[in-house]
C-alpha cells in the first residue's frame, strides 16, 4: 500500500500565492517521478506539473512562470509553489506517484482563487 497526503489547500485572492505539499508513505520502492494534477468543476483532470527524482520537471503551459514543482527525495514529498494564483486555477489539486509499482494518487487537497 502506497498513501498519499496533501495539504496546503485553500481560499485566496488572485495574485497571492500557496504551496501545497503531498507527503508518500507506505511500501515505496523505485520512484520514478512525483507530481501534482488538476481538476476543475465539470472539467477533466489535467497534468499541472511533474518532476523525476532526478530533478528534470514539466509544467502545464498555463502554470509557467508562475509554479514551481520540487522534491525531498529523502522525505518522499513534493512540493508545487504557486504564485500570481489567478480564478482559473481553481480545482481540487491531485499529488501524483509513478513507481515501478505503477501510479498512486492522492485523495486531493481544494484551492480556491476568488476576490
Amino acid at each position: 500500500q502506497v498513501q498519499l497526503v496533501e495539504s496546503g489547500g485553500g481560499l485566496v485572492q488572485p495574485g497571492e500565492s500557496l504551496r501545497l505539499s503531498c507527503v508518500a508513505s507506505g511500501n515505496i520502492f523505485g520512484i520514478y517521478a512525483m507530481g501534482w494534477y488538476r481538476q476543475a468543476p465539470g472539467k477533466q483532470r489535467e497534468l499541472v506539473a511533474t518532476i523525476t527524482t532526478g530533478g528534470a520537471t514539466n509544467y502545464a503551459d498555463s502554470v509557467k512562470g508562475r509554479f514551481t514543482v520540487s522534491i525531498d527525495n529523502p522525505k518522499s514529498t513534493v512540493y508545487l509553489q504557486m504564485n500570481s494564483l489567478k480564478p482559473e486555477d481553481t480545482a481540487d489539486y491531485y499529488c501524483n506517484l509513478f513507481s515501478s509499482r505503477g501510479t498512486h494518487w492522492g485523495q486531493g487537497t481544494q484551492v480556491a482563487v476568488s476576490s
